[in-house]
């Protein structure tokens, strides 16, 4: 009896509590956002608020406040979060110019966002790479190949990354009224891309010209036009200010956008404040700072530190409630205290995630963003009456290669051996040949098989315990033995008894290698994984940016057996677990010549990928450092692999799986046919399939320029822009910003240009497009401006416009631009913008102005006097 009355009280209790929760006027969705948060923040206490301005908040339960994680990516699909479907890479997608197609694809990944995070609810679970707020796009100028992290980025050219960005933006955020359908974050403001390994310390410095006509128009552009809620601030200093707590840039933020979102830090960026940048002395005082400043959250753990810094009157209570109003706006407008009836965007079902038409529409974005940089004789498409066609090169069967960093994981990922073997078999034999590693020391790692596992009975495969925790404690909840491990669990667990977030597995057993020689042992697990063997020792899965980056080497004896060990722990959702090696290598190269000769022709298919260039890295080998790169060449092996390949006299089509430009001289000396496909994501064997033999008609175009050697760029720590960029690069590049070619040709006539410009309105220009080839096709219509009479220094030229129209064969399309005011401007001497009377040069074309008799040229004159525009 007396258990029965203590249930009552139990569940007495709780509805209490849920009716005085349900009694809060931040409850009741029929005040406005602003009413709702007011009222919360003023019945928050003091260490409540605070707890609540780091990317992991708490929940706060006398109040019905959930714990919320702030912290979740989406750069070309949603990552780390189990499957989903995995888009090109940013810079890769940007090779499409394609407006529509860059929305379509956020939209998708924010439907995926959606379905995930409710189900993440639905299951009790509110952590990591869970929510709704995404710390994507990266809309930081490319500025200079070398930087690791350019692939997430759209390139080098303000008004082509602001327009891109702007669409992903509205594809992410939704158009509903009131709720937001995620939060896009635009980062990372400002004056940020490289290097790498000193981004803590260092200092960029610019010209007020560079800065207001290079480094901010992209994220002008985000804000103004496409409201992003968010902004991350940058890791390193500006003009001796930390980024994440300036000044000056907060005030271009809030006081001449008007932005109303929040800003929070990169990951660790308040500690830089006192710690490497030395601007404040201590933790206290830097998060008093960054706060002040208008820093709304941190990544991090600094702001723990505040109470402290409010007991030294560092900062007032007020200042803590401005910028935590400003995150609980957020959550509000995200529908997070609404009921799901309500939030059009809670109804989302899981099933969207990773369906058959986002499928299909991440192989028409890697087609979109293929780019054809030769084809000399017309050597594609090739025919698929074709024979035999050899595969061969470090990138043709590797799962890696296709998505570049922040990336989700793929359910069915496409390699070009997998794409070319779906186009032609089985009328035509497909050889493969790996040819050497990516680079000399990063070789290729793949799943041990089970035969050369072997548990402590003897028998085939390791001995798995499963716990019920995350540190591997007490009694295994079950054990069982597992042939190899190679698990993609998804969102669920190994096994319904386990919790999400809340289990370890340890394997144990024995190695036999097959033969003697040196091994490479390494993991791919997220979250986290260690490798013990014998007396060495491997762990990875700490750093997100760069599993599996760095294996341990070892001897082993062939027949010999190795006591091993791998221990996982599963602390959020996105679980993985893989046991990986590379065995000793025969003649690789000799294995390539051979299956090369057997070939009518040879797919080679070379480049890079986020093994050697990403963040903040560590790579042993020539030509990276840090996740940057020192030279722009193909890794020296691969460079032998297409000398020795293009020697034995077969056509040779050389496909380039990279996220930064590649200085491929020989190759354009030398080989017949050259295409990019980027990092082109989960479907890009097929897409790359469909261009090589015809079914697709390539029309992608380099958002970057492909310099001939690092010896033609200035010093890589230099942030101006003299030399830099197609806008102020001054020498032949080897394939410039916006090259790209079709199977098809394309003529330009009737360009309308009105002569005398008033400049206080828009205007309209309009050229006629023809497709005069014998193939059906799309173009990329480009529309450059030249400042031909200005006081400052103006770009060579400068991408103001831009279209992707299709075509059939034999017909013409009118297109038309309509140019702003705003993009007749500039900043002058007085670090004014300012619209100046003179002439300007109009070109229009499927390229920049290289070749005037395939474009369209026109001048016009501005008659207006000076107009002074907002900067």
């Amino acid at each position: 009896m007396k258990k029965i009355i203590l249930i009552a009280f139990v569940l007495y209790a709780g509805a209490i509590k849920t009716s005085a929760q349900n009694n809060y006027q931040f409850n009741n969705p029929d005040l406005t956002i602003e009413q709702r948060v007011d009222d919360l923040v003023s019945i928050m206490t003091l260490d409540e608020k605070i707890s609540q301005l780091m990317d992991s908040a708490p929940a706060i339960a006398r109040l019905g406040i959930p714990e919320y994680n702030w912290w979740n990516e989406s750069l070309h699909g949603v990552a780390r979060a189990g499957y989903a479907t995995v888009f090109p890479q940013s810079i890769s997608i940007a090779s499409s110019w394609d407006r529509q197609l860059v929305f379509e694809v956020a939209n998708a990944i924010s439907d995926e966002a959606r379905a995930k995070h409710h189900e993440y609810l639905r299951r009790g679970q509110h952590g990591i790479y869970q929510g709704l707020t995404f710390w994507s796009p990266n809309i930081n100028i490319f500025r200079d190949p070398r930087w690791g992290r350019g692939h997430e980025t759209y390139g080098e050219d303000p008004f082509l990354t602001g327009q891109l960005g702007l669409n992903y933006v509205k594809g992410l955020q939704g158009n509903d009224p009131k709720y937001l359908k995620v939060v896009a974050t635009a980062k990372h403001y400002a004056v940020h891309s490289g290097p790498e390994p000193s981004r803590h310390t260092f200092n960029a410095a610019t010209s007020d010209i560079d800065l207001y006509e290079t480094y901010l128009p992209a994220f002008r552009a985000l804000v103004k036009d496409g409201h992003v809620y968010s902004i991350m601030g940058a890791y390193n200093r500006f003009r001796g200010e930390s980024c994440s707590a300036s000044p000056f840039l907060f005030s271009i933020l809030r006081k001449d956008w008007r932005f109303n979102g929040y800003i929070v830090s990169d990951c660790g960026a308040v500690t830089d404040i006192w710690k490497y940048h030395k601007i404040t002395k201590d933790e206290a005082e830097a998060s008093a700072l960054a706060v002040k400043v208008g820093l709304d959250l941190e990544c991090g753990s600094s702001f723990k530190s505040l109470k402290e810094a409010f007991d030294r009157k560092l900062l007032t209570e007020n200042d803590i409630d401005i910028t935590l109003k400003r995150l609980f706006t957020a959550r509000f407008k995200l529908g997070m205290f609404d009921p799901d009836e309500i939030v059009p965007y809670a109804q989302i079902p899981f099933s969207v995630n990773n369906n058959a038409a986002h499928d299909w529409l991440a192989r028409k974005a890697s087609q979109k963003s293929i780019v054809l940089l030769k084809n000399q004789n017309q050597t594609l498409p090739l025919s698929k009456n074709i024979k035999t066609v050899a595969v061969i090169g470090p990138n043709a069967n590797d799962v890696q290669s296709l998505w570049g960093n922040y990336n989700g994981v793929p359910s069915n990922p496409i390699t070009v051996l997998k794409g070319i073997k779906n186009k032609l078999e089985p009328n035509a034999a497909i050889l493969y040949a790996k040819g050497t590693d990516l680079a000399k020391g990063v070789p290729e790692m793949t799943v041990i098989p089970s035969i050369y596992l072997q548990n402590e009975n003897g028998t085939q495969g390791l001995t798995a315990e499963y716990f019920d925790n995350t540190e591997w404690q007490g009694k295994p909840l079950f054990s069982r033995i597992d042939d190899k491990i190679d698990f993609d669990w998804d969102i669920d667990t190994p096994d319904p008894r386990l919790k999400m977030g809340n289990y370890s597995v340890k394997w144990t057993g024995y190695i036999i290698a097959p033969k003697t020689g040196t091994y490479n042992i390494s993991e791919w697990s997220k979250p986290f994984m260690t490798i013990e063997v014998e007396t060495g020792e491997t762990s990875g899965g700490k750093n997100e940016h760069h599993p599996r980056i760095r294996p341990q080497k070892i001897e082993l004896t062939a027949g010999k057996k190795y006591k091993i060990t791998a221990k996982y722990k599963n602390y959020y959702g996105n679980a993985t677990a893989h046991l990986l090696w590379s065995e000793p290598q025969g003649d690789l190269l000799a294995e390539a010549v051979q299956t090369a000769n057997q070939a009518d022709a040879v797919i080679l298919v070379l480049g890079l990928n986020e093994r050697l260039e990403g963040e903040e890295m560590k790579v042993e080998a020539d030509g990276f450092d840090g996740g940057d790169r020192t030279s722009l060449n193909l890794p020296a092996n691969q460079e032998e692999l297409m000398k020795v390949i293009n020697a034995t006299g077969k056509p040779v089509i050389l496909v380039l799986i990279n996220g930064s430009a590649l200085a491929v001289n020989w190759a354009n000396d030398n080989v017949p046919a050259i295409l990019t496909a980027g990092y082109p994501g989960q479907q890009g064997g097929n897409a790359i399939a469909d261009v090589l033999f015809g079914d697709y008609n390539p029309a992608g175009r380099l958002p970057v320029t492909y310099y001939k050697s690092v010896e033609q760029l200035p010093d890589f720590n230099n942030y101006d822009m003299k030399g830099r960029t197609y806008r102020y690069f001054q020498k032949k590049p080897l394939y410039p910003f916006g090259f790209g070619l079709s199977y098809t040709k394309f003529k330009y006539s009737n360009i309308d240009v009105p002569q005398n410009i008033d400049a206080k309105n828009d205007f309209v220009v309009k050229v006629d497009v023809t497709n005069i080839g014998d193939r059906d096709g799309e173009e990329v219509v480009e529309l450059y401006l030249k400042d031909e009479k200005a006081s400052t220094p103006r770009p060579i030229w400068q991408l103001e416009g831009f279209e992707r129209i299709d075509l059939k064969k034999g017909e013409t399309k009118t297109v038309s631009f309509t140019i702003t005011p705003r993009q007749l401007s500039m900043i002058n001497k007085k670090s004014q913008r300012i619209i100046e009377p003179g002439w300007f040069t109009i070109s229009i074309g499927g390229k920049q102005p290289y070749n005037s008799s395939d474009m369209q040229n026109a001048r016009f004159n501005v008659t207006t006097k000076n107009i002074i525009l907002e900067k």
